[in-house]
């Protein structure tokens, strides 16, 4: 009787978000998710349900989230040598090559992309990528500098998956030694399990991870206080990572790196790098690796 609820809920849900999709596209509009969730905010009651009815349409209809006018609210960040329109509005990044400019929410609007860039680095955290800017990295090294703030969004995954497809440039990632920021990594490269069915608009298989590894606290003598115990949960998240059936055969190399990881019991957030100089990241660390084709 229950499970009976359950799946009447569940149909409830999805003719709901089904209605709305249709008026969105009727009348050429956009909605975020969380548009849709307070539409209907005492019957959806957590967006959630939103989110898997969503998903759900999106796996009947075997089309995308933009297909059907559902946006998300961007928060990705790029600087460098690239310019590009979107809707009428232009971003010239290359006028000013460390300030930062948001990712466009809507990535199949843009038009007109051009670089001057040698390569595109991906960045797990704001932190870093403010670091960069202020050190000027773009300015001395003919580059795109992007980051999710974290997991990515779908506009940053997109707007990366544009800049691969168009440009045909060497993408670099930099994310903490830790399992999410090698789950971070992999979203990019492979996509994620809840969005499975869009993965070809959202993946950059040819990402290269640049670090940081877990032989570079040894390498570069990171202070121990820098270093930190993985948690249970860590362990677990890593053990998962493991299990995904793609990585064995896909990135042999990066799953021997999650093992090492396990093996140490411990991790490290990229800033660590920088304990014996502010700028180590963007004077040595980066410029050297790339340089070198230290990445994996």
């Amino acid at each position: 009787m229950l499970r009976r609820e359950s799946e009447a809920r569940r149909l409830d849900s999805l003719l709901r978000v089904l209605l709305i999709v249709q008026r969105l596209l009727q009348e050429n509009k956009h909605g975020s998710k969380r548009d849709i969730y307070y539409m209907h905010p005492s019957v959806f009651k957590d967006q959630y349900v939103v989110d898997r009815a969503i998903n759900d349409l999106c796996i009947l209809l075997d089309c995308s989230r933009h297909s059907l006018n559902i946006v998300s609210v961007g928060k990705g960040l790029v600087m460098g040598w690239v310019r590009f329109t979107e809707a009428g509005r232009t971003f010239d990044c290359i006028k000013s090559v460390s300030m930062a400019h948001d990712i466009p929410v809507n990535v199949e609007d843009v038009e007109d992309l051009f670089s001057l860039a040698e390569y595109i680095l991906v960045v797990e955290k704001e932190s870093v990528f403010q670091r960069l800017a202020d050190d000027q990295f773009c300015r001395r090294n003919r580059c795109i500098v992007i980051t999710g703030r974290g997991y990515p969004d779908v506009s940053t995954r997109r707007f990366l998956h544009l800049l691969s497809k168009t440009l045909s440039l060497p993408i670099y990632c930099l994310a903490d030694c830790d399992p999410y920021g090698i789950d971070i990594l992999i979203t990019f490269c492979f996509g994620s399990m809840q969005m499975a069915y869009d993965s070809k608009y959202l993946r950059v298989p040819g990402i290269r991870w640049l670090g940081a590894f877990p032989s570079d606290s040894t390498k570069y003598q990171l202070p121990r206080h820098c270093l930190l115990p993985l948690t249970e949960e860590d362990k677990q998240r890593a053990r998962g990572i493991l299990n995904r059936c793609y990585m064995e055969k896909h990135a042999p190399l990066w799953r021997s790196e999650v093992q090492s990881l396990l093996e140490t019991g411990t991790k490290f957030e990229i800033e660590a790098l920088s304990a014996s100089s502010l700028t180590f990241l963007s004077d040595e660390y980066l410029p050297s690796k790339i340089q070198r084709g230290v990445y994996i």
